[in-house]
């Protein structure tokens, strides 16, 4: 049944049918000819989504809908450009700093492009080409994923179950996420002083750095207020969440003032779709995971890949080599979902720290966001830039090499992932 589920998943996904809904067929089917009662169905998908810690993803999606109708975008770009703006590169390099403060508040990689991208391109096309533009904005972007507070690590952290937390996570993720955002510097100034780009932006001046910094320290507070509460302890990820929403509604309505009670339906909508659409994807593919619990795939899964090797380093390479091919083709929401809870537990067979392997295998789909033909990030910047995907694929290649680069330093190196989560007590 195993294999009509997968069979049936790949086949109406390749036709169109959206991922939760091609997943849902595929488990039904199995259902009905393992001979279940198909109220099994329901009940398992409702037990799916009826999650304290999921309520943390629509908490998180609708402040960070909170914070771009708050117009925090300007305060973070004037901070950014007081900082980096008179660099080679300078234009890019305020996009990266941007996105790099903006990933420790949306913690999705599509609202931090799309609130970019609305925000920077039309700075960024006055001294680059709409592609280049589109790939440096979709780089900084999935920083949002990898920086905390993070979506994927929160869903993780949920498939995976008690072996991980998502404070132990948030933390694992700050120094590879600070090493992107250093290296994707570097690649801009490169490629601009390569291309010639013109210098942008005022020259370094402190007085204004420290103004800038004293108007943007109200959004730089609170992924500190927020992720430093929830690994110390002091309240749970979804605890954080409805506190960065209450936050978020502090800054528009009273800090910048340009957040409005008309404009709360709108961002409670769009909170809700994106919400509904991980809500689905979890609660259908319950469904598939229950199935392969019955048919004991874990088990031959584990059995099988211990047959080829029996060094946890040549695990993790197969696994990563295989998540990039996945990655490619499959969304991560619903790659994380249905292969989690089959990986997780034969990582642990392998004895390899779960806190280690689940950061590998977040981070690997985080980077086949931006690899093609599934990379949904080019599908959101062409849209905006308006540029031929491809051709933001080939403009983004030097950032997605780099990304590749830190997934195998980060292997070559465990402490780079665990060290500061091990310093904290994780």
């Amino acid at each position: 049944m195993t294999w009509l589920a997968i069979s049936l998943f790949l086949g109406l996904a390749v036709l169109g049918m959206p991922l939760a809904f091609a997943i849902g067929v595929g488990a039904l089917a199995s259902l009905f000819l393992l001979d279940f009662e198909l109220v099994v169905m329901p009940q398992r998908m409702m037990h799916a989504v009826n999650s304290f810690p999921l309520m943390a993803i629509p908490l998180f999606m609708l402040a960070g809908e909170l914070m771009v109708k708050a117009g925090i975008m300007d305060r973070l770009i004037a901070f950014a450009n007081s900082l980096v703006g008179r660099m080679h590169g300078g234009l890019a390099h305020v996009t990266i700093t941007s996105g790099t403060i903006f990933a420790s508040v949306s913690g999705a990689a599509v609202a931090s492009a799309s609130a970019m991208g609305s925000t920077l391109v039309p700075s960024l096309r006055k001294y680059y080409p709409d592609a280049y533009s589109g790939a440096v904005i979709a780089s900084a972007a999935n920083l949002g994923p990898v920086i905390p507070p993070s979506n994927a690590m929160i869903v993780y952290a949920l498939m995976a179950g008690s072996s991980v937390s998502v404070g132990g996570l948030f933390m694992a993720g700050i120094v590879p996420g600070l090493m992107l955002a250093v290296g994707f510097m570097a690649i801009a100034s490169w490629i601009s002083w390569r291309r010639g780009y013109e210098l942008t932006g005022e020259s370094f001046n402190l007085c204004n750095v420290a103004h800038q910094a004293r108007r943007a320290l109200v959004i730089i507070m609170m992924p500190v207020i927020v992720v430093g509460g929830i690994v110390g302890g002091v309240f749970t990820a979804t605890e954080g969440a409805a506190i960065a929403v209450v936050y978020s509604a502090f800054i528009g309505f009273v800090v910048t003032r340009r957040l409005h009670f008309a404009d709360l339906p709108g961002c409670l909508y769009r909170a809700a779709v994106t919400s509904a659409m991980v809500g689905a994807l979890i609660a259908f593919a319950s469904v598939l995971t229950f199935v392969f619990t019955i048919e004991m795939v874990p088990v031959m899964l584990s059995s099988f890949i211990q047959s080829l090797t029996s060094d946890p380093l040549t695990f993790i390479l197969l696994t990563m080599v295989l998540l990039v091919g996945i990655g490619m083709l499959v969304e991560s929401n619903a790659a994380y979902i249905m292969l989690v809870p089959l990986f997780a537990p034969v990582a642990l067979v392998y004895g390899i720290d779960p806190l280690y392997f689940g950061f590998l295998f977040m981070y690997n789909l985080v980077v086949g966001m931006m690899t093609p033909p599934v990379g949904v990030l080019y599908f959101v910047m062409s849209g905006i830039t308006k540029v031929p995907m491809m051709t933001l694929v080939k403009e983004s290649l030097p950032f997605v090499a780099f990304q590749f680069a830190i997934l195998g330093l980060c292997i070559a190196f465990p402490p780079i992932v665990t060290g500061l989560p091990r310093l904290l007590g994780y």
